[in-house]
């Protein structure tokens, strides 16, 4: 029998399978590390090495000859995926040294090292405790430190020695070397310690979540299990209480203050060069400090501090030092995201000019190497992102042919991966300065989806310019047929639907294939098209999103008449759920269906650094709270909704569906709910991740009567 497009899709990780990966390019340019499952049916991910010289490939380490099981994952290995949204097995991520010899990994709760020069060590493991958690090698690979139950330790590679740095010492809820849960999901930083330069020292976190709130997830499937304790720091609650310790292998351990009450958030860390560069940042994200360190004496100065209402991003990749002692980092200005690469003096005093055109929205620093700093960034289409390389000399745009593109640099060479309309994987080139129109494939051994190529119309629409994409079956005829509609949107915060690449509408075009034409939207608030249309959410996570999906879907039926205006439904999970939700409870008028899969429904059980950012501390901002809570909006509901949502998820807790549903039945509404035990806010698991898109095209086409 043929595999079904849900089946394939779940069973690929989203065609995510097969594809090279996280790649780190030696300061020579010569070698480039990556990551790969051997085929696109294969989760078990393997390191490989690509010689830049030969174009040749050469796998490094293979889990399946390492023994290593799922099995064996540390809890904070699994916590770890659950933020990063990782779904393959095996090797998943790897540290290098400086110079890219060795690289060092988890498996299984072990620490594993492999060589990556030709002819280098055949992969072993370091000798490290069992439940090794985020190993990495010092620049010169010599040692390798880990975190285990709480605590760093290093292994000195030589001798196999095993040394405590920094413990608990028995602090119930400390740890060092960690990243808490609002840094990791929130914040984008996953790790809790940075080696020295020199390898004599460590820049460690110490992570103190005794003020924070636990919240307990059951598993009502299995009454005899224990709930889950987590700490869970929602709106308005204390968050964990985080610091830096500078810690000597020679025994020393030197706190790194800051004004931790003015700036309780730790964003990132740089020890790249002599002094590392620490960013911090207030509770209320409207000020951020780019501070250098001393560490031998805990001294801190500040390089400097930006203001912005009513919050101020993070951008991925920043700070950074140039070879030259140049530091990169982000500036908001005349309505766009705009990048500084200045000497600390010019920061620090206010001279330093941005090197990126007002027009051009830079979306992150993907690499600093020697005087290049390489980074994506959009121009006027936020659905296309290119590469852009900046040298002391000017800026040089890498990618010209539209698509969405990402990359990494390294001694001359760049590697390259891209995504376009016209296929539906990525391209991977690597190219070298020397030979810049030349680019070495790598391979991806993804699987095709069994699916027509979406081929998405994408149009603009409405004053505040939402990008939108619509997609129609593949058969369909224009005239032959009215089209029942489903809008299908994430149109929230730090995701982007409608970008120039074919495979993010795989899903849209397989509900296409079912008979709905399907409108993807982009409302303010999504990435990409700068300050402006970012911040017009502040206090609102309802109106200006809900407005713009309405708009999109009004101008997408002015240009398909094909469009059946009388049956309208909507999907979505996450802020898509939220959403989702909303739109059937405030404007039944337009949306006549709904499947809101775990959904946000009152944003005071949320985290604090993601929702205090757009609406502020419940204590002084409730009445956007209750603008934002979908709640109060129970009565209103005569459509049909269906909820689902997981029982294990610790990111949007199913708490916000009961209590919806609770609401919902008080005031005789009726719906439907679907849990799904065992499951987080990923769903991996083939058979549910594959059941899910079915069961939903089911009720969508009983609600609208198709």
């Amino acid at each position: 029998m043929t595999e079904s497009f849900p089946r394939q899709q779940a069973r690929t990780r989203s065609f995510t399978l097969g594809l090279p990966r996280s790649f780190q390019v030696s300061p020579g340019g010569d070698r480039v590390a990556f990551l790969r499952s051997r085929g696109g049916g294969d989760p078990v991910t393997c390191l490989w090495v690509l010689d830049v010289g030969t174009g040749k490939e050469r796998l490094v380490a293979d889990p399946a000859a390492l023994g290593g099981s799922p099995a064996g994952e540390t809890e904070q290995e699994k916590a770890r995926r659950e933020r990063v949204r990782e779904q393959a097995a095996g090797i998943v991520a790897f540290a290098c040294d400086s110079a890219l010899t060795l690289a060092v990994f988890p498996l299984a709760g072990q620490v594993y090292l492999a060589g990556l020069e030709a002819g280098g060590q055949a992969p072993r493991p370091v000798g490290a405790r069992p439940g090794a958690f985020d190993p990495r090698p010092d620049p010169a690979g010599r040692r390798v430190a880990y975190v285990c139950d709480g605590a760093l330790r290093v292994v000195t590679l030589d001798t196999g020695e095993d040394t405590l740095v920094l413990g608990p010492a028995g602090a119930p809820g400390v740890s060092f070397g960690l990243a808490e849960f609002v840094a990791a999901e929130e914040m984008g930083r996953t790790r809790g310690y940075w080696w020295a330069p020199d390898g004599t020292a460590l820049l460690v976190a110490r992570v103190d979540q005794a003020p924070v709130t636990r919240w307990h997830i059951a598993d009502p499937a299995n009454p005899g299990r224990a709930p889950a304790e987590v700490a869970y720091p929602a709106a308005g609650t204390p968050n964990a209480d985080v610091s830096l310790v500078c810690a000597g292998l020679d025994g020393t351990a030197v706190p790194v203050g800051w004004d931790r009450a003015a700036f309780p958030y730790l964003v990132a860390v740089n020890w790249d060069d002599a002094d590392p560069l620490i960013v911090v940042q207030s509770r209320d994200q409207r000020r951020m400090r780019l501070l250098s360190a001393d560490p031998a004496r805990g001294a801190i100065a500040t390089v400097r501090e930006d203001h912005a209402a009513p919050w101020l991003d993070i951008v991925p990749g920043v700070p950074a030092w140039t070879a030259a002692g140049r530091i990169v980092w982000p500036v908001t200005a005349q309505q766009a995201r705009r990048l500084l690469v200045a000497l600390p003096s010019e920061l620090s005093d206010g001279t330093a000019a941005p090197v990126t055109p007002p027009g051009l929205q830079v979306r992150e620093v993907l690499s600093a190497a020697g005087d290049t700093v390489l980074f994506s960034a959009s121009g006027d289409d936020p659905a296309t992102i290119g590469l852009w390389l900046w040298r002391p000399d000017g800026l040089d745009r890498l990618t010209t042919d539209g698509g969405v593109h990402t990359g990494r640099r390294g001694g001359g060479t760049t590697v390259i991966a891209s995504r376009s309309l016209t296929g539906p994987g990525v391209t991977v080139t690597v190219r070298t300065d020397d030979r810049p129109g030349a680019g070495l494939p790598v391979a991806s051994l993804a699987e095709r989806p069994a699916l027509p190529a979406p081929s998405p119309e994408l149009f603009t629409a409405g004053p505040h310019r939402i990008r939108a994409a619509l997609l129609l079956p593949s058969g369909h005829r224009p005239g032959s047929a009215k089209l029942p509609v489903l809008v299908d949107p994430y149109g929230g915060p730090g995701a982007q639907r409608v970008v120039a690449a074919q495979g993010a509408f795989l899903t849209s075009q397989w509900f296409a294939e079912q008979g709905f034409a399907v409108l993807v939207a982009d409302g303010r608030g999504t990435p990409g098209r700068g300050p402006e249309s970012d911040r017009a959410i502040a206090g609102d996570f309802a109106t200006a999103v809900l407005d713009d999906q309405v708009t999109a879907l009004r101008e997408a039926a002015a240009r398909c008449a094909d469009l059946d205006m009388g049956r309208v439904a909507i999907r979505g999970w996450s802020f898509g759920g939220y959403l989702a939700a909303l739109a059937v409870l405030r404007r039944p008028d337009v949306f006549h269906a709904a499947v809101a899969g775990a959904p946000v429904t009152d944003w005071r059980l949320y985290d604090t650094h993601y929702t205090e950012r757009y609406l502020g501390d419940p204590a002084e901002h409730g009445d956007a709270y209750e603008r934002s809570s979908l709640l109060g909006d129970a009565g209103k509901l005569h459509r049909p909704l269906l909820l689902i949502h997981g029982l294990a998820d610790d990111n949007v807790v199913v708490a916000h569906t009961l209590r919806l549903s609770a609401a919902l039945l008080a005031a005789g509404r009726p719906h439907s709910v679907l849990p799904l035990s065992g499951v987080t806010h990923m769903t991996p698991q083939e058979e549910i991740a594959e059941n899910l898109l079915t069961l939903q095209v089911d009720f969508l086409r009983r609600a609208l009567g198709m």
